[in-house]
Parts: structure tokens; sequence; C-alpha cells
């Protein structure tokens, strides 16, 4: 019988391992939408409850509390976006029914679609945790103010502009910490780094100004403008154009350096802003609960087009789809009154709807 001893000695070699032959544990801490709004995110015993978490998550859900509500919400928003990007694709980023690791298997691979996940979370990490800052939610931060001066347009940086360094630096505390624990010298944490950062580069490059006028009857003699985040389903986008374009590498050397360029050495290097992955995409047509793909079995599909992504011969893996007729509601004869108001009827029409028979 092994001594207390022993058991206290062997327990971190076994998280060890189990580290290295789950690496879909980096996004793992996805797991914390599913969490009920009433239970607590922060504190010394909640943060040790928490699924899904690294052990050097958990430390700086320990020392940062205040920001784990954030978490939570950006967890929420990875799924609903993605969700959304894919809607129309053989992979719609369907969750599974349990367990922490919210999108199956399929994030173990280092595929497009875990490259996509990995940007989306960076991204949303430094979104919600931003837009806390700003709201005044967290006691460490708030507007940011070093915007100042005269700007080339001629107006005047002022107002509250949101304090995007602050939720990049803590995405890149919390979302990047599981990599770095892991090493640089194998290819998927170096995967995960580049996308992770390609994420938070998707909120920089698009960031938006917003102004307001100063003067008689608003006539903007002086506009004072401030700093803002693109809306979230911008960054989606974005990610999903990158996904689109995205990079297939490999692993090599450049000295002593590991480093990650393009399978094909015709194409050029990806750049800061692109995602990269190191494995194909399985086809996801078919059922796969190990793995967590549901297949296309069932899925709407759009008939008329042949070669758009939504094109049922795309989605359900070639011309295996049928046609069937439904009802449906609609809002019509719509009418504007005066008060800007917008009233519709209620009017019933039979379309034609594409199924999946795979």
């Amino acid at each position: 019988m092994p001594t207390v001893f022993t058991v206290n000695r062997t327990a971190p070699l076994l998280l060890l391992l189990l580290w290295v032959i789950c690496p879909s544990m980096a996004t793992n801490w996805l797991s914390l939408a599913r969490l009920a709004h009433s239970r607590p995110v922060s504190g010394a015993a909640p943060c040790a409850r928490l699924r899904g978490l690294t052990p050097g998550q958990v430390g700086v859900c320990r020392a940062r509390g205040e920001v784990m509500e954030s978490v939570r919400k950006a967890a929420e928003m990875v799924i609903e976006e993605c969700q959304h990007q894919f809607r129309n694709r053989r992979w719609n980023c369907s969750t599974t029914p349990r367990g922490i690791n919210v999108f199956g298997r399929v994030m173990n691979q280092g595929t497009r679609e875990a490259a996509f996940v990995h940007a989306l979370s960076s991204a949303a990490v430094a979104v919600a945790v931003t837009r806390a800052c700003t709201r005044g939610e967290l006691e460490r931060c708030g507007c940011d103010r070093k915007v100042r001066g005269v700007s080339p347009e001629g107006f005047q940086w002022s107002g509250c502009s949101d304090n995007l360094s602050y939720g990049v630096a803590f995405s890149q505390t919390f979302v990047d910490e599981p990599e770095r624990a892991k090493g640089l010298s194998a290819g998927r944490p170096l995967m995960n780094l580049h996308n992770n950062e390609a994420g938070r580069k998707a909120i920089l490059h698009n960031m938006q100004v917003e102004c307001k006028c100063h003067g008689v009857s608003g006539s903007c003699e002086l506009r004072t403008c401030w700093k803002v985040m693109p809306p979230f389903r911008r960054v989606g986008v974005v990610l999903k154009e990158r996904f689109d374009g995205a990079t297939e590498v490999r692993l090599t050397r450049i000295g002593s350096r590991p480093a990650l360029l393009p399978r094909d050495p015709q194409v050029k290097p990806p750049a800061a802003r692109d995602l990269l992955y190191l494995a194909p995409s399985p086809d996801f047509c078919h059922l796969d609960p190990d793995n967590g793909i549901p297949g296309t079995a069932g899925r709407r599909c759009n008939g008329t087009s042949r070669l758009a992504p939504d094109g049922c011969e795309l989605v359900c893996c070639g011309p295996g789809y049928r046609a069937g007729r439904a009802e449906v509601v609609q809002r019509c004869s719509c009418k504007f009154s005066w008060c800007c108001s917008v009233r519709c009827q209620q009017c019933k029409n039979t379309v034609t709807i594409h199924t999946c028979r795979v």
C-alpha cells in the first residue's frame, strides 16, 4: 500500500502525464459557461472546485478573483459566436451534453477548427474583461486615459476609451497559461499561442472611434473622441475569414529555435494575424460520439446553392439530401406609423426545406 508521502509525490507526476496526453485542457475553461450564474467563480474554495481550469489558471483565479465573472461571460460569448459563425457549415460548433471539453475531442487535434476556437477564446476574454473595466466593475482598471491630445484629423482625444491593454494582458495571463506551462518546444503549444495572439489582434486592428460634437446648436465646432472595441460579432467575422484562409504548418527548427513553417514551401509564412493549424480536419459527415461529432444527418441546408458553404452538396457530404414542405409564419404587410413604430401582420407561407440524409 503506498504511503501518503508516495501519493503526494506521484500526484503531480500523474497530473503532468494527463496534461501531456490531453491537449484539449487548454480550452476546458470554456466549461464555465455551463455553471449556474448563482454559483460563485472566485475565492480560494470556489476556484479550487472549478472543473476545467489548469493548476496555473486556478492560481490566476485565486489572485484575480474579481475578473473571473468576466471569464465566465467570455466562455458564453465563445459558444454563442462560434455557433453563429459556423451555423451553415458541416462543423457547426455543436457542444457535448456533458463533460468539461465543451466542443468535444475535436479540440484535441491541431485542426483549423481548434485554431479558430483558440483565437475566439482569447479574444472573448480580452473583450469581456475590457468591458468590465469600462463599466467600472473592476477595482484594478478603468477607462484608458492615456489617449490624449489632438488627432491628425483635428479632433480632441478625450472621454473614456476602452482599456484594451488591460484586457489583452489578462487574456495573455489566463488563456496562454496552459501553453506556457507545457513548454514551447512542441508544435501544439506553439500553434495555440500563435492563434491566441491572432485572436487578440483581431480586436486591436479593428478598434473604432466614437465622437461627440460640441458647439452652438450642435455645430460641431469641437469634437471629442475616444477609442472603443469593435462589436464581438465583428471579431467573429474577422476570425472566420482567417479560418477560411488558415495555413497548414509543420514543426521545424531555425537554428536551435522551434518554429512553425508552412507545410507547402510555396506558401508564404503566415502573418501574426493569420490562423495556422497542424493537422487536416475530419470530414464531420458521420456521427462520431467519441469525438463529439454529431454528423450532418437531419441538418438543414440550402438546396438552391451548389458552391456556397451552406449548399446541400457540401453540408451533406454529397447529393444525399431530401426536400420537404413546411409552413412558416412570417411578418408581412408592415406599415410605418408617424411615431416611428412598425405594425405588421402574421402571414403563413409554405416553403421548401432541404435536409441531409447522411
